[in-house]
């Protein structure tokens, strides 16, 4: 029986044979048989090393062996001894750069050509060419990491300067794990390949891994790789590095950048296929039944130093538990990008957080624009319905085909039934049809079209029914309206055509672009589907965070006649005022849901809890189905029957059926056993193919419609009512904010803006105003920490006035500061726009003046409409104005001077006071 330092070394042996190490004893050495060979009890000054490490024939380190338990802190010393002791036969050796001590089980590591070594727990030995290609380098990479040159601030943000220039000063601090949280909009990703292109052309990285979440998101980094332009290069970064974005288990290790999920990353780690569809579903959504971590093996193509730096994009729960071994399989620094993290966000990155920029500060630097929350309440949004015994139409959740049928008692619905077992179409009218109404009155009243539109919808049915409506009430054309599904046909062009075209103008989803894709023009949110988890929340509402010039806006939004200022939630489900949690760890006794099993299955979960759960739970679905249902089932499982699925998963776990299955494997005779090792491998081979129809989409989506009521009812019985629709309080709270740092502005700059000096003490000056003077104001109250412009002001007071706020539909213009000055100021009661200011006072002006001693020809009238015009654009007119338009193309200076003669000097005086008084 061996004691437990023989087990130790066993187990070492296994490993550093799978690394492609040759063992040999001292007494039998030959160094010549291989690249890398590892010497058990070689002989040093001070005693013997349990196994030195020879590369080509000369030692390179040394692995100090323990037993299981040891607490290997208190071996480095007696290592590192052995690393610097004189090596027998080896006169002048120079100390050994490569130190490892290990249990067998644990493993620690330390390179002391770094400035200053530090052990560090690794997965595996790393492979002998590896430490071969390291001694090439005069200098370790953590040392490189510290000779990285200065960042320069370039076209980067601020948030981004100092989010990379404290990555580095991680580095340089050899810190494993780091954490950058930025808004969601604020350019994490652009933050991110700027650090990877440093870390390529400064630290000599050699490869580097970008994980996202989704496919579509890995699709998006590719592009945004393949557009960035670095600084000190005229070349794009694909020009200089090779990008790579994993669809299967082939990995070029000419790449320097993978872009992978970490669903994919697995697979590629075990030694099996994934479908893409498995990574269509954000991990966000995903509670499986078993978050215990995933089964890692060693992977000889992919070993545990195959990537320098890994870059967690949207880290999230997922990496904390379930996947965090496929995190933990490489020997590399760990970076994590997130908008929203949580306390075991924190904790994963060891509390080192180089970043901290909240949605706020984004939203003060003028990276992201700020939100309100528009609500829209119905009846049966609110509390369902009932629909009464009677024939209703019904509609078939596989194929949508109706009919009609005999209800056999009164059903009542919860709101949570609707468009999943109950289709109230009403209910959806009613929202939109709301919907359309309040963009015309309140939520973006000055737009001839309808802004870039997001609706978050529950299933890819309900997407269908609400673009059927959308296209209905809003009298459009098909290409008004598209939906963006993963079912969709082509979503990714549509993506493309919502992104920068003016078709579509409304979006549908359910989760496809619910987190990470950007739409900048993107000004609604309409929720008609409810979220539960806080995290992906915040992402679905970062859809809407991004800035855009006006310009840009333009090309897809024609009438906006700003930068894009903010964006609008529209909640109709209550979305804002569900309870939310940071996480949702499930209790061991609770259900998950069927779709949540079988994607668990697809991605590798294949413990025994929920191997089992997902076979009980298609036994049931196997006595409610239809003969052609299972005729379905057995054509998109590849002519494996219902039954034979579900024996496959329980005997995966049987003992009796591994044994089989060994013997088989093996050819192991009656008279022999099989050993734990080949009772091991034949349980993969038998979960492998258990799991196998599971990969399929098709296969998976048909079992989840199987499960669910074959028919929705459609209640065309009860007619929605709108109980509300209106801003929020937390819109009105805004707007106060907004008000109150617009006087805290004029307080603090009375005295120093000449057009505040003139309105705020010497009123009777207003005629001294300038165009200039307005644009001066203006200017300043758009930089930053304001961030204000006329609409967002105007915006505000139209929230907490609205009573006595006038021309909620007419276009702002810059000379409506003025408007808010003489309102803010108490010179009116009410806040007109300045046009009609200047119009009314106009035409009471002309009325005096017709009426009295001057009477105005139509000519002189007409004239003296495009002076009141001017004034309007321009606040004041000079004698110097009738050289320019429009005054020039009627006879300018000339022409005024004949028609109004001596007068002329009297008339724009008292014009420039009389119609701004």
């Amino acid at each position: 029986m061996q004691n437990p330092e023989q087990e130790a070394r066993q187990n070492i042996d296994i490993q550093l044979t799978q690394c492609c190490w040759i063992i040999q004893d001292y007494k039998q050495v030959n160094l010549s048989v291989g690249p890398g060979i590892a010497v058990r009890e070689f002989p040093t000054d001070s005693g013997e090393a349990d196994y030195m490490l020879f590369i080509e024939g000369k030692p390179i380190g040394v692995i100090e062996a323990k037993p299981e338990g040891t607490i290997l802190t208190t071996v480095h010393d007696q290592s590192f001894r052995y690393a610097t002791d004189k090596i027998k036969w080896f006169i002048n050796s120079e100390p050994l750069p490569f130190v490892y001590e290990s249990t067998g089980i644990e493993i620690h590591f330390a390179d002391y050509r770094d400035p200053k070594p530090r052990s560090r727990e690794i997965f595996s030995f790393h492979k002998p060419e590896t430490l071969k290609e390291w001694l090439k380098n005069a200098n370790s990479l953590r040392y490189r990491l510290q000779h990285i040159p200065t960042l320069e601030l370039n076209n980067l943000r601020d948030c981004q300067f100092n989010a990379i220039n404290k990555l580095d000063k991680s580095f340089s601090d050899a810190k494993p794990k780091a954490l950058i949280q930025m808004a969601t909009g604020s350019g994490k990703t652009f933050t991110a390949i700027t650090s990877i292109y440093r870390l390529l052309k400064f630290a000599g990285a050699k490869r580097i891994l970008f994980l996202v979440d989704t496919r579509n998101l890995g699709e998006q980094a590719q592009q945004e790789f393949q557009a960035f332009t670095p600084p000190d290069d005229n070349r794009k970064f694909t020009e200089l590095y090779n990008v790579q974005r994993l669809n299967s288990n082939f990995i070029d290790k000419n790449s320097q950048v993978c872009i992978s999920t970490i669903q994919r990353m697995y697979s590629i780690l075990s030694n099996e296929e994934l479908d893409e569809s498995a990574e269509q579903t954000s991990l966000n959504e995903l509670h499986l039944k078993d978050e215990k971590p995933k089964e890692v093996y060693y992977n000889q193509i992919i070993p545990i130093e195959f990537f320098d730096f890994i870059i967690v994009d949207e880290c999230h729960r997922s990496i904390y538990n379930l996947w965090k071994q496929v995190l933990d399989y490489f020997d590399s620094f760990l970076i994590g990008l997130t908008a929203t993290p949580d306390a075991r966000t924190y904790a994963f990155f060891n509390e080192n957080i180089v970043s901290e920029y909240s949605h706020e500060s984004a939203v003060a630097d003028g990276v992201n624009v700020g939100y309100d929350v528009y609500t829209i309440e119905t009846e049966i949004t609110t509390k369902g319905g009932k629909i009464l015994k009677d024939y209703v139409e019904t509609r078939s959740k596989l194929d949508r085909k109706k009919r009609w049928t005999q209800l056999d008692e009164d059903i009542e619905y919860k709101p949570t039934q609707l468009d999943r077992d109950i289709v109230n179409k009403s209910q959806i009218r009613k929202v939109i049809r709301t919907f359309k109404e309040s963009l015309q009155t309140e939520i973006f009243p000055n737009r001839k079209e309808v802004p870039k539109t997001l609706i978050f919808a529950k299933t890819d049915s309900h997407a269908d029914d609400i673009i059927s409506i959308v296209l209905e009430e809003f009298g459009e054309e098909n290409k008004f309206c598209k939906k963006i599904t993963y079912n969709a046909e082509n979503p990714s062009s549509i993506l493309q055509s919502f992104r920068n075209s003016y078709y579509p103008r409304i979006a549908v989803t359910v989760d496809m672009i619910a987190t990470g894709t950007d739409v900048k023009p993107i000004e609604c949110l309409l929720f008609m589907r409810d979220v539960k988890s806080k995290n992906y929340f915040e992402q679905m509402k970062g859809r809407g965070t991004r800035t855009l010039d006006m310009d840009s806006l333009k090309t897809v939004t024609p009438s906006a006649t700003t930068n894009k200022t903010h964006f609008v939630i529209v909640d109709a489900v209550g979305v804002c005022k569900s309870i939310k949690t940071d996480s949702r760890p499930l209790e061991r006794k609770k259900s998950v849901p069927l779709k949540e099993l079988l994607i668990g299955v697809a991605l590798g979960q294949h413990d025994e809890d929920t191997i089992t759960s997902l076979a009980n739970r298609l036994t049931r679905i196997d006595r409610q189905i239809t003969d052609e249902e299972r005729s379905k089932i057995n054509e998109l499982a590849d002519g494996k029957k219902m039954n034979q699925i579900i024996h496959d998963l329980l005997n995966s776990y049987d003992p009796d059926k591994q044994f089989e299955k060994a013997k088989e494997l093996f050819k192991i005779t009656e008279n022999k056993e099989s050993n734990h090792e080949q009772i091991e491998i034949a349980k993969r081979d038998l979960i492998k193919t258990a799991c196998m129809p599971f990969n399929k989409p098709e296969l998976r989506d048909y079992f989840e419609t199987c499960r669910q009521t074959h028919e929705q009812i459609i209640d065309n019985q009860n007619i929605d009512k709108l109980i509300f629709a209106g801003y929020d309080e937390q819109a009105k709270d805004k707007a106060q904010q907004t008000i109150e740092s617009f006087k805290k502005f004029i307080a603090e700059n009375k005295d120093e803006m000449i057009a505040l000096r003139i309105f705020y003490d010497q009123p009777y000056r207003r005629r001294e105003l300038t165009f200039k003077m307005i644009k001066e104001l203006y200017e300043a109250i758009q930089r930053p920490p304001l961030l204000l412009t006329i609409d967002k002001l105007w915006f505000a007071y139209e929230h907490l006035n609205g009573a006595i706020v006038k021309g909620k539909s007419i276009k702002r213009t810059l000379t409506d500061i003025i408007s808010i000055l003489r309102f803010e100021l108490g010179f009116d009661t009410e806040l007109y726009p300045y046009n009609d200011i200047v119009n009314r006072n106009f035409k009471d002006w002309i009325f005096r003046k017709n009426a009295g001693n001057m009477q105005f020809t139509e000519e002189q009238t007409e004239w003296l409409r495009m002076i009141k015009d001017h004034i309007i654009s321009s606040v004041n007119i000079e004698k110097s104005d009738f050289d320019n338009t429009p005054f020039a193309e009627h006879g300018g200076l000339m022409k005024v001077w004949k028609l109004f003669g001596n007068d002329l000097d009297n008339l724009i005086e008292e014009m420039n006071v009389e119609l701004v008084a």
